[in-house]
C-alpha cells in the first residue's frame, strides 16, 4: 500500500491509527499514567476513542474539554496535584496553538506535561490543505522533547514498529522526558506529533480485546506501584550530590523558598536553624523558623541587613525585597536546583550564585549555635502579624466583666466588627485559615497573592499557583484539575479536600469558559472567592499611574469591567453567593461544599 492510497478498514483487522493509539496510551498506563485530557477533534479520533475504551475499563479517567487552552491547563492542574502528567489529546491547526500558554507555563514551573497532537499525514502537508500547518516543533525550546511521528501503517499484517513508530518506546521516552529526572533536565512539555491517515479509526469487533489489553496495562501499573511503595520504606542510602552545599553555620543565613520549594526548604532550614523566608506559593510555609512577615524584615537594617548568606529553594517571584537581598554585595548567594548541569535557567539575581544540586547540613553542627539570629526574626515577626493581624479576636475580659454598660458595649462592638465590609487582607486571610491540610487552595496572579503573602502566619497548607510566568491564565481550569484529581484521591481524607480559588475579576472573565463543564464530566467541590474590584487595580501599583492622563491609564491599564458575575456563573450552571460582610464570610467558610460554587466579594478597599 502506498502513502496516498489509504487502507480500507475490515473486520478482520482495525484500522493502523487504531491499534497504535491503543498500544501508546496502554503503555503510559502501564507506566503510571492515571488522567488523560480530550478535545475533540477529526484527526484525533483514535487517540480519544481509545482513551474512552481504557475508561471503560477504569484504566484511565478521561476528561473532555472543548477549549484547548482550557484541556492545557486543566492538565496542568492534573500534574502539580500528582506529579504526573496527564496527556493532552487534541487535532490539527489551531487546536495545537491553543495549548501554547500552558505549555509556557509548564517549561517555567517545571511541571511535566505530555501533549498528543494530531497532525496530517506527509502526503498532506506543504499543499495548503485544509486544518495542515507546520505544527511539529510548534513549542520551540519550551518542549523538553518534540517529535513528529509518521503515520502508523501496517505491514503483513502486523503495525510497522520502525524508528519512532514503535508505541511502546515512544510512550516510555516521552513520559521520561517529561518527568525530567534528577541531575538531568527539569520537568517541562513533550510534544508526540502524531500523524494519521484514513482511516482515522476502526476498531469494530475488536473491543473486547481492547478492553482486556487496558485492563492489564492497569493491573501492571497496580503491582508497579505497590513495588514503588515497597521500596520507598526500604531506601537504599543515596550518596549526596558531588556539588552539594554542606552548612556549617559559619555565617548569619536565611532560606529563602519560592514556588516549587516544597518541604525540602523547611527541612532544611528546621535543621540548620535557620530562618525560614517562604513564599506563601512555595510549600514550605510552616515550621517554627517560618517568617511570614520576611519582606519587611528585610529591610530592616537590624535583621535583614545583617544577613550575609542566602540559601535558595525554588523560584521567589512574589516580591521586590528577595531580588534585592539577593543583589547584595554583601550577600553570599548559594542556588539549590538539582537540574542546573542539564543548562536549565535558574535563579540568579546578581548573576555570581554558586549553584548546587542539593544542600544539607553538616553532621556535627548544632542548630542552637545561631538561635539569637533566628529568634531576633522570630520576635520581630511575631510582632509584626500582632500589628497586622485582621482576624477579630474577643476581649473575653470585656464579655466576662460585670455590669450592663460593659457587656452592651462588648455586644455592640461584636455585632459592629460581624458587619465589617470584606477587605483583600480579610478575605484572604480568613481563607487562609479556613483551608485545612486535606483542602488545596489555588492562589491567581493577581493583588490577593502578595497580599496573603504579607500576612499569612506559618501553617501547612497545600498551595498551587501558576508562578512560572505569574499570568492570569488558565486559573479556573488549573484549580479544577488540581480539584478533581484530589477528590478523586485513593487516600479518603484528601478525596474528603475542598478546593478553594483566591481570584481577581479579571482573572475569572480571562477563563471563563473554564467554567464549563460538559455533561459526564466531575463537579468537584470547589469555591471560586472572586475579589471583585472592578478591573486591573493591581496596576495602580505602577510609578506611571500617578503621571500618566488618568481616563486613559484607567481604559487600558485598569480595564474597568461591570461584569454580572451572578449570571455568568447562572450560565455555566454553578452556584453562586455574594458575600459582603464579615460574617457572612466566615459562616460561608463553615459550611459544607457540595460542588463547584462562585463566591462574588465586592471589595471596599
Amino acid at each position: 500500500m502506498s502513502a496516498a492510497q489509504p487502507e480500507a478498514v475490515s473486520a478482520a483487522q482495525p484500522a493502523a491509527a487504531s491499534v497504535f493509539a491503543v498500544e501508546l496510551l496502554a503503555e503510559l498506563v502501564r507506566r503510571g499514567v492515571r488522567d488523560v485530557v480530550v478535545c475533540p477533534g477529526s484527526r484525533s479520533q483514535a487517540l480519544a476513542l481509545a482513551a474512552a475504551a481504557a475508561q471503560n475499563v477504569d484504566a484511565l479517567r478521561v476528561h473532555v474539554k472543548l477549549d484547548e487552552r482550557t484541556a492545557g491547563y486543566f492538565a496542568l492542574g492534573v500534574a502539580r496535584e500528582t506529579g504526573v502528567p496527564a496527556p493532552v489529546i487534541v487535532t490539527s491547526g489551531t487546536a495545537v496553538a491553543n495549548l501554547m500558554p500552558a505549555v509556557l507555563e509548564a517549561h517555567e514551573a517545571r511541571v511535566p506535561m505530555l501533549l498528543l497532537t494530531a497532525d496530517r499525514p506527509e502526503e498532506l502537508r506543504g499543499i495548503r490543505s485544509n486544518q495542515a500547518t507546520r505544527q511539529a516543533g510548534l513549542f520551540g525550546q519550551a518542549a523538553r522533547w518534540s517529535v513528529d511521528v509518521p503515520a502508523p501503517e501496517f505491514a503483513g499484517g502486523d503495525l510497522v514498529r520502525d524508528g519512532l513508530r514503535d508505541p511502546a518506546s515512544l510512550a516510555a521516552r516521552g513520559l521520561a522526558a517529561a518527568l525530567g529526572a534528577f541531575g538531568g533536565g527539569p520537568a517541562g512539555p513533550v510534544q508526540l506529533n502524531l500523524s494519521f491517515r484514513d482511516p482515522l479509526s476502526g476498531a469494530a469487533g475488536f473491543e473486547r480485546m481492547i478492553a482486556e489489553g487496558f485492563a492489564a496495562a492497569a493491573a501492571e501499573a497496580a503491582e508497579r506501584g505497590r513495588e514503588a511503595n515497597a521500596s520507598a520504606e526500604r531506601p537504599d542510602a543515596q550518596p549526596h550530590p558531588d556539588d552539594s552545599y554542606v552548612h556549617s553555620g559559619d555565617s548569619l543565613a536565611v532560606v529563602i523558598a519560592g514556588a516549587g520549594a516544597g518541604s525540602e526548604a523547611e527541612e532544611f532550614a528546621r535543621a540548620a536553624g535557620l530562618p525560614l523566608l517562604a513564599e506563601v506559593v512555595s510549600g514550605a510555609r510552616f515550621g517554627r523558623e517560618a517568617i511570614a512577615g520576611y519582606a519587611t524584615l528585610i529591610d530592616d537594617p537590624q535583621i535583614g541587613g545583617l544577613a550575609e548568606r542566602a540559601i535558595v529553594f525554588g523560584h521567589p517571584t512574589l516580591t521586590r525585597q528577595i531580588p534585592r537581598l539577593l543583589r547584595r554585595d554583601d550577600v553570599d548567594v548559594v542556588v539549590v536546583d538539582p537540574h542546573h548541569a542539564s543548562g536549565a535557567e535558574y535563579v540568579d539575581p546578581s548573576r555570581d550564585a554558586r549553584v548546587v544540586s542539593a544542600a544539607r547540613v553538616a553532621p556535627d553542627h548544632d542548630p542552637r549555635a545561631l538561635r539569637r539570629w533566628l529568634g531576633a526574626w522570630v520576635v520581630a515577626d511575631r510582632a509584626l502579624q500582632r500589628e497586622r493581624t485582621t482576624v477579630h479576636e474577643p476581649d473575653l475580659a470585656a464579655a466576662l466583666a460585670p455590669g450592663y454598660k460593659e457587656r452592651n458595649a462588648y455586644a455592640r462592638s461584636e455585632v459592629a466588627t460581624m458587619r465589617e465590609p470584606v477587605s483583600r487582607e480579610l478575605l484572604v486571610e480568613s481563607v487562609w485559615r479556613g483551608t485545612w491540610p486535606h483542602d488545596r487552595l489555588v492562589i491567581a496572579a493577581s493583588r490577593l497573592v502578595r497580599v496573603l503573602d504579607a500576612l499569612a502566619p506559618a501553617r501547612r497548607v497545600s498551595v498551587h499557583a501558576n508562578r512560572g510566568l505569574a499570568g492570569i491564565d488558565g486559573t479556573v481550569a488549573t484549580a479544577l484539575g488540581i480539584a478533581v484529581t484530589s477528590q478523586d484521591a485513593e487516600d479518603p481524607a484528601r478525596a474528603a479536600g475542598t478546593t478553594r480559588v483566591l481570584i481577581g475579576d479579571l482573572a475569572l472573565l480571562h477563563d471563563a469558559g473554564s467554567l464549563l463543564l460538559l455533561e459526564g464530566e466531575r463537579r468537584p467541590r470547589l469555591q471560586l472567592f472572586v475579589a471583585n474590584d472592578g478591573g486591573g487595580t493591581i496596576f495602580d501599583g505602577l510609578e506611571v499611574a500617578g503621571t500618566a492622563d488618568p481616563d486613559a491609564f484607567a481604559r487600558v491599564m485598569r480595564t474597568p469591567q461591570r461584569a454580572d458575575v451572578g449570571a455568568l456563573a447562572a450560565a455555566y450552571r454553578w452556584e453562586y453567593r455574594r458575600v459582603e460582610t464579615r460574617s457572612e464570610l466566615e459562616r460561608l467558610l463553615t459550611e459544607p461544599v457540595a460542588g463547584p460554587m462562585i463566591v462574588e466579594v465586592p471589595l471596599t478597599g
